[in-house]
């Protein structure tokens, strides 16, 4: 189970850089005017996209296999992380379509609102860690 465990720190650890640098390469899109430094940008954001979104069901699938295995009484806290790790997905998924939207070359948001939406893994990051240690439900 150690060996488990360890593994899926490793993906949620990788799987939070992405999703931590993603949205900062997309602050620095939202505001390059430069074509040839904008697709240098989108190349980055294109490969990190890559590179994440199979460490994303890494993350997941370990995790259920973790709560499988131990199958303990669950509290309320468990449900809350499931919660804020399905959100996470979908942001994932909310970052391929933005992706997909600089690609084209349409996207419409501002660098400001790209920053904001950086902060959001952030936070469900500390809810996460602060649930899993405290258990306070």
């Amino acid at each position: 189970m150690l060996w488990l465990k360890s593994f899926h720190i490793v993906m949620v650890v990788s799987w939070f850089a992405g999703l931590f640098y993603l949205p900062r390469l997309f602050v620095n899109l939202a505001m390059e005017t430069n074509p040839a430094a904008y697709d240098r940008l989108l190349l980055m954001a294109r490969k990190l996209y890559r590179f994440v979104s199979p460490i994303m069901w890494l993350t997941v699938i370990t995790g259920v296999w973790l709560w499988l295995a131990y199958w303990l009484p669950t509290g309320t806290w468990l449900w809350l992380k499931v919660a804020l790790v399905a959100g996470l997905v979908g942001y994932n998924h909310v970052c391929g379509r933005l992706l997909k939207q600089f690609q084209a070359r349409r996207n419409s948001k501002s660098h400001v609102w790209f920053r904001w939406f950086n902060e959001i893994p952030v936070l469900v990051l500390l809810v996460v860690v602060l649930l899993v240690v405290l258990k306070p439900f």
